[in-house]
């Protein structure tokens, strides 16, 4: 009886990074559900309510004082070095090279940009979103604060909310939201959410946010990937757009490579068989020449002139002879 060969776990590790035949048939896209809208509304008041809270000056302000006054990298110095290294998982450039390569190899692998297409847009509208808000709000951070107790809002800062929080939820959070199956997708939801709760805190310690810019923050980064869904179709025909451009660009090259390579072919016109129409067809003689019969140069007789063909001249004399002596006349 045959067996076939059971495989072990780095035989299965390796068979998942192959390619396959080709695109999934069903690649699960989310949609926006009920319980999504209502999870984005509820995220959305929150949102205003965090804004309020700092704009009248209520307790989170007072909170914030607090958090500042206690001075996190002063208290706990000796995890200092290992704060520094951690909040670049919240940095833009970083956080989004190293998603962008895994989201590449996947969409190599299941033949579709959909993953690389949903990172774009959701950093799109991350900069677009806590842009706004930073540079509308104006915010200075705890190193730049000039009243003790005061909001520091509209003072021309840029911290609020806290862009190294909001970009470690959407950007360790789209992994959850491209995930294949409920199980990796929990298991995705919790790694980010540690994560991007570590960045928020690491910038509390450090001194350069608030800790209402941090809940602004993972606010403003969970609403981007809740409300991710509703720009699916953009990302569908975008994807469908760059396809066909592919097809196009391959098929001229195709029709290329297929023409012969030398000089294009010469149409030659043909010559009328009957006598009279050649006559007709046959060029005209040129108006330099007499009329009447001519006779081409190989029937013409050669002409040897006799004698020599200077002119005559009575003053030179044949070589070989003696001049005569001129006649000497008297005056």
């Amino acid at each position: 009886m045959r067996t076939e060969p059971k495989l072990t776990r780095l035989d299965r590790v390796f068979a998942r990074l192959d390619r396959e035949p080709e695109r999934p048939a069903h690649i699960d896209v989310p949609k926006m559900s009920r319980h999504r809208i209502v999870l984005f509304a509820a995220t959305l008041a929150f949102y205003g309510a965090i804004v309020w809270a700092v704009v009248i000056t209520s307790w989170l302000v007072r909170l914030d004082w607090q958090v500042m006054f206690f001075r996190p990298y002063q208290q706990w110095s000796e995890i200092h070095w290992f704060v520094d290294y951690y909040v670049v998982l919240g940095q833009r450039g970083p956080t989004a090279v190293m998603v962008a390569a895994w989201l590449g190899w996947r969409s190599w692998r299941q033949h579709t940009l959909r993953p690389l297409l949903a990172l774009g847009v959701s950093l799109l509208l991350l900069n677009i979103t806590v842009g706004a808000a930073k540079y509308g709000m104006g915010r200075l951070g705890p190193h730049y604060a000039t009243t003790i107790g005061a909001n520091e809002m509209w003072l021309g800062g840029d911290i609020f909310p806290s862009g190294h929080t909001a970009n470690a939820v959407v950007t360790w959070g789209i992994l959850a939201y491209l995930a294949s199956g409920a199980r990796a997708q929990r298991w995705l939801s919790a790694v980010s959410a540690v994560t991007s709760l570590g960045v928020g805190m690491a910038t509390v310690y450090l001194g350069t946010h608030w800790l209402s810019d941090v809940l602004l923050g993972w606010t403003a980064g969970l609403l981007i990937l809740l409300g991710l869904p509703w720009f699916e179709p953009l990302i569908a025909r975008a994807e469908d757009a760059i396809f066909d451009l592919r097809d196009r660009l391959r098929a001229r090259r195709r029709r290329t490579s297929a023409e012969p390579a030398g000089a294009p072919p010469v149409l030659v016109t043909p010559v009328p068989a009957d006598r009279d129409d050649v006559a007709a067809h046959s060029p005209r003689a040129p108006v330099y020449l007499a009329p009447g019969p001519h006779t081409t140069r190989s029937e013409r007789t050669p002409i040897t002139p006799a004698g020599s063909r200077r002119p005559p001249h009575p003053e030179r004399h044949p070589r070989g002879s003696t001049p005569s002596a001129r006649p000497v006349t008297g005056g």
